[in-house]
């Protein structure tokens, strides 16, 4: 195989002799009057004799990413967003302007005017009556770009990934399909789009670890958002009662198959409803979804085959602890707890609360067996600080995380709007801070005070847009449905 450095140096070889022939290699805009599956699409009953007395004539524009010459002649296919059309340039038609094709490489960017007609194997085909160099390529394009020992570099360059794989652009514009799905539910169902701070003084709204940046002007250090929960819900005090935001947050935490920093979140609250009217909702709103992405409520992902047919199954969480063989003393005692924990080799290091251990022991004993639709409801009131807790049994709270495929997707619960058990709850999660815990709350007086002014009963939920896309996509890493993942620095050559 050649040297990459020697390919390049062709290309740029070429280049330079086109700009002695008078062209521009980076050119001008080109006035296109079709996609290619536009053509493919709407000509695609039209015979060789339909096409050849009745010429239709069409102009494209796109990427070259396959060549065949034949001394006189060359075929080529050209590819659009859309998708690619084959081409076929001949000496006799093009004149003096055929030797400039001599010039062209897979990856550069071309206009093409012609007509349609239809090889002798029926493919549906331009015939250049013209064409237009748009953008020299200087580097070729990967022969072979699947495989495992590719894959960070199909992260770390996107746009080539995006060239040479159209299942990869066609993930991202499903993506962009399912977000505006819900954007547009949300807003029939008379939820108003907001936009909250992404600097924080305070960080808060979740249990996680925020990155810090500072303020010159003001000369105070400030936190990129872990979540804008409370910020949200100081609408709901303002007035506002169905309010939601689709937005990026940002947590100092490990990168994994599940996990980037910088990541997109749906929040959407609604006054005078609890978590039971949220889970009937997102059932609803979710359904929907998937009807509208794939036509079914069966779809696959990885081995399994998730059926989103309602109604989803509603477990406690400690009902969901013992269903997996989890004793009841274990529930009900910290030190059993614990010596379960290590039995069955749970690393416990710096958790110390009861309610702690036991989510630890629920996302190795439960989470990865939750592979259809469940709500797991009820948790206890110290791993939800700004949840209701439950009128029957005020050691729980009214709280539901939804689970598909061994993930969560949904946090919600029905909101906490008593502002001094808020702000008790502060106080617990400043004395967890101050032993350690980097992910406790921390006070934030001026959302007690928002609270003092009465804000009305509600509920409100969190839904992970990257994990969703995850799941309809049938895609296995985080990475593969964000456009440019975090990664570690690029070592140098």
């Amino acid at each position: 195989m050649e040297d990459i450095n020697e390919l390049i140096k062709q290309r740029i070889r070429k280049l330079q002799e086109l700009r002695g022939l008078g062209i521009d290699p980076y050119g001008h805009p080109y006035e296109t009057t079709h996609k290619a599956k536009e053509l493919l699409t709407q000509y695609t009953d039209k015979s060789a004799s339909e096409l050849e007395n009745d010429p239709i004539e069409c102009s494209i524009a796109g990427r070259i990413i396959a060549w065949r010459s034949f001394g006189k002649a060359a075929f080529s296919h050209i590819q659009d967003e859309s998708g690619k059309i084959q081409v076929y340039f001949r000496k006799d038609v093009l004149d003096d302007k055929f030797k400039i094709t001599k010039k062209l490489d897979i990856g550069d960017i071309v206009g093409i005017k012609g007509t349609l007609f239809r090889t002798k194997t029926n493919e549906l085909t331009i015939l250049v009556k013209d064409f237009t160099l748009l953008t020299k390529s200087l580097r070729p394009l990967p022969e072979k770009w699947h495989g495992l020992k590719d894959i960070e570099l199909r992260y770390r360059q996107r746009y080539v990934d995006l060239i040479v794989n159209p299942e990869v652009r066609e993930t991202f514009v499903k993506r962009t399909t399912i977000i505006k799905f819900i954007r547009d539910y949300l807003e029939k169902e008379g939820f108003l789009e907001v936009e909250t701070p992404m600097m924080h003084q305070i960080p808060g709204g979740a249990a996680a670890k925020p990155f810090k940046t500072h303020h010159n002007a003001l000369g105070i250090d400030l936190y990129l958002r872990i979540a804008p929960e409370l910020y949200l819900k100081r609408l709901l005090v303002g007035g506002f009662e169905r309010v939601f935001e689709i937005n990026k947050n940002f947590r100092n935490e490990g990168i994994s198959t599940k996990h980037n920093p910088e990541f997109t979140m749906l929040e959407f609250y609604v006054a005078y409803k609890d978590y039971t009217f949220l889970m009937d909702f997102t059932e609803k709103m979710l359904t929907e979804l998937l009807y509208h992405i794939h036509g079914t409520l069966q779809i696959p992902y990885g081995e399994h085959t998730l059926d989103f047919t309602p109604p989803w199954q509603r477990i406690t969480m400690y009902d969901a602890l013992k269903q997996k063989g989890v004793p009841e003393e274990v529930i009900k005692s910290h030190e059993r707890a614990r010596d379960y924990a290590r039995s069955e080799g749970i690393d416990l290091r710096d958790i110390h609360s009861h309610a702690k251990v036991l989510d630890e022991i629920f996302k190795e004993k439960v989470e990865p067996y939750l592979i259809q639709p469940t709500f797991v409801i009820d948790y206890p009131v110290e791993l939800s600080p700004l949840a209701k807790r439950k009128k029957d049994n005020p050691e729980l709270v009214e709280r539901f995380e939804l689970f598909i495929a061994s993930r969560e997707i949904a946090n919600a619960f029905t909101e906490l709007n008593d502002p001094e058990d808020q702000k008790a709850r502060f106080l617990k999660q400043v004395e967890d801070r101050e032993r350690g815990d980097e992910e406790a709350h921390r006070m934030d007086e001026d959302f007690i005070r928002a609270l003092e002014y009465g804000m009305p009963p509600a509920a409100g939920e969190g839904i992970g847009i990257d994990r969703l896309v995850m799941i309809l996509t049938n895609s296995h890493s985080i990475r593969d449905v964000i456009l440019f993942p975090q990664l570690k620095p690029e070592k140098p050559k």
